[in-house]
C-alpha cells in the first residue's frame, strides 16, 4: 500500500501541471470557431458569423466548394478556417449538435442500452459501438468522442462497483493504471485538437475512423484467435508467455495486485496505461488497449481485466470530460440519453459475467470489434473524398458504402446483445440446475 501511495503522490505533480495548462488554454484551437451563422450573402459568397465565446460578429468567406444555400442559419456550428487560403476563409462547416428527432432519440436509447451491456460484460466501455453509431446519426467525430467520454464515467463507476462486489475488480491495479491513463488522455486530446485545427471536421472524422479500423482489426483478430484456442482447450485461461516474462522483471517498485493475483513492476503498467488513455481520447474507448494489455502484458484474467478497466474508464472519463468541456464539444443531450439506458445495461452485463466462462467474454469482444471495423472502414472513402484525397464517388457507390456502414453497425449491436443474452441464459440455467442437484443430494 505504501508503494501505491508513493506512486500516486509522484503522479500528482505532472497531473497538476496538466490541469493548470488545460485551464490556462481554456477554449478550442484558434482555427476552430464555434457559433451561429446569422446571415448568408450568396452574391459575394460570405456569411456573417457570431462567435459563441465572445458574441463577436465576423465576416467569413466560403471555400470554393461550398454552396451558400447549404449554410444552416441560427444553428450552432463548428467552422474550420483555412489559413493557407487567406484571412477568414472557411475550410468546412458542420452542425455541432444535431437536430433531435423521435427516431434518433429512440436510436440513442437503444445504443446506450447495448453499449452499457457491453461495458458491464467486457469492460471496454461499449464506446466502440456508441461512437460510430453517433457518427452514423450525423454527429461530428470530435463531438461524438467528447459526448461519449462525458457519459461513460458515471456508467463506469456503477459497473466498477458491481464488478467489485462480485470480487472481480482489482481497485489497486485500476488506480495505478488510471494515473498514467490520464496522461494518455491529455496527449490524445491534444492530437485530436491538432487534427481538427489542421484538417477540420472531415479530418477528425477520418482520423477517428482510421484509428477505429486499425485497432479493431488488430486487437479483435488477436482476441478472437485467443478465444478460439481457449474454447478448444478446457476453457481455463492461462497466463500468456509475454505476461510471464514481464512478471520476471524485478524493477522497483514491485507491486502485488491481490484480486488479479499478479506481482509485477509498476513500470510495466505505465505504457499500457498511457496507450489506454490516448486511445480513449481518440475514439472514446481505451478498453481495446487496457483490457488486452492487462490480460497479455500484466497477466490478469479476462474477468478481472474487464472489471478493472471500468475503474480506469471512470477516472479517464471524468478527466476527459473536463478537457472536452473546456473546448465546448460535449453535446449533453447525447450524454444523458446514452446514460439513461446504459446504466441499466451495465448492470445486466456485469451480472452476466458471473455466469459465463472467460473465453465467452473474449468472443463477444472480438466479434463486435471486427464487425464494427467493417462499419468504420466503409466510411473512410467518403472522408477521403471530403478532404480531396481521392476522386469523389458516384452516388450509387456512396449510397452502397453508407448502407454497409449502417447495417454492419446494426449487426454489431445485435450480435453483441444476442451473444451476451444467450450466454447469460445458459449460465443461469446451468447454475439453477447445479443448485437443484446439490439440494437433492
Amino acid at each position: 500500500m505504501k508503494k501505491l501511495l508513493l506512486i500516486l503522490m509522484f503522479a500528482l505533480v505532472p497531473l497538476s501541471l496538466l490541469a493548470q495548462s488545460a485551464l490556462a488554454a481554456g477554449g478550442p484551437p484558434t482555427d476552430i470557431l464555434k457559433g451561429v451563422i446569422t446571415e448568408v450573402n450568396a452574391a459575394d459568397r460570405t456569411i456573417v458569423f457570431q462567435r459563441h465565446e465572445n458574441k463577436e460578429f465576423m465576416t467569413l468567406t466560403l471555400a470554393a466548394d461550398m454552396k451558400p444555400e447549404e449554410m444552416r442559419m441560427h444553428k450552432k456550428v463548428l467552422i474550420s478556417l483555412d489559413k493557407a487560403a487567406g484571412e477568414n476563409v472557411m475550410k468546412d462547416v458542420s452542425i455541432m449538435f444535431m437536430d433531435m428527432t423521435g427516431s434518433k432519440l429512440i436510436a440513442l436509447l437503444v445504443i446506450g442500452l447495448i453499449g452499457g451491456l457491453l461495458s458491464g460484460f467486457i469492460g471496454s466501455g461499449g464506446a466502440f459501438v456508441m461512437t460510430p453509431a453517433m457518427m452514423s446519426l450525423g454527429v461530428p467525430g470530435a463531438v461524438a468522442v467528447a459526448s461519449n467520454m462525458c457519459h461513460k464515467f458515471p456508467k463506469a463507476m456503477i459497473g466498477a462497483y458491481k464488478r467489485w462486489k462480485y470480487g472481480q475488480a482489482d481497485i489497486k491495479l485500476g488506480l495505478v493504471m488510471a494515473v498514467t491513463a490520464v496522461i494518455g488522455v491529455q496527449i490524445g486530446i491534444t492530437i485530436q485538437k491538432h487534427i481538427m485545427n489542421s484538417f477540420g471536421n472531415a479530418g477528425s472524422n477520418l482520423y477517428v475512423s482510421a484509428v477505429f479500423m486499425v485497432v479493431l482489426v488488430f486487437v479483435g483478430g488477436y482476441v478472437f484467435y485467443d478465444a478460439w484456442k481457449l474454447a478448444k482447450g478446457d476453457g481455463k485461461e492461462t497466463v500468456s508467455k509475454l505476461a510471464l516474462r514481464m512478471q520476471k522483471i524485478q524493477l522497483a517498485p514491485m507491486m502485488h495486485f491481490k484480486t488479479a493475483k499478479v506481482t509485477i513492476s509498476a513500470w510495466i503498467t505505465i505504457p499500457v496505461g498511457v496507450l489506454t488513455g490516448m486511445l480513449a481520447a481518440t475514439i472514446a474507448v481505451g478498453g481495446f488497449i487496457g483490457v488486452p494489455g492487462m490480460i497479455y502484458v500484466v497477466g490478469a484474467s479476462a474477468v478481472v481485466a474487464s472489471a478493472t478497466e471500468l475503474i480506469i474508464a471512470f477516472v479517464m472519463g471524468a478527466w476527459g470530460s473536463v478537457q472536452w468541456g473546456l473546448s465546448g464539444l460535449i453535446d449533453i443531450r447525447l450524454s444523458l440519453l446514452l446514460l439513461a439506458t446504459s446504466l441499466i445495461g451495465v448492470q445486466l452485463g456485469a451480472l452476466g459475467t458471473t455466469y459465463v466462462k472467460d473465453y465467452i467474454i473474449k468472443v463477444v469482444m472480438a466479434t463486435t470489434m471486427l464487425i464494427v471495423a467493417v462499419s468504420r472502414g466503409a466510411k473512410i472513402p467518403g472522408y477521403l473524398a471530403d478532404l480531396d484525397l481521392m476522386t469523389p464517388m458516384s452516388d450509387p457507390i456512396h449510397a452502397f458504402l453508407e448502407g454497409v456502414s449502417f447495417w454492419a453497425l446494426v449487426l454489431a449491436l445485435g450480435s453483441a446483445g444476442l451473444i451476451i443474452t444467450v450466454a447469460m441464459v445458459k449460465g443461469m440455467s446451468a447454475d439453477r440446475q447445479s443448485k437443484k442437484a446439490l439440494a437433492g443430494a
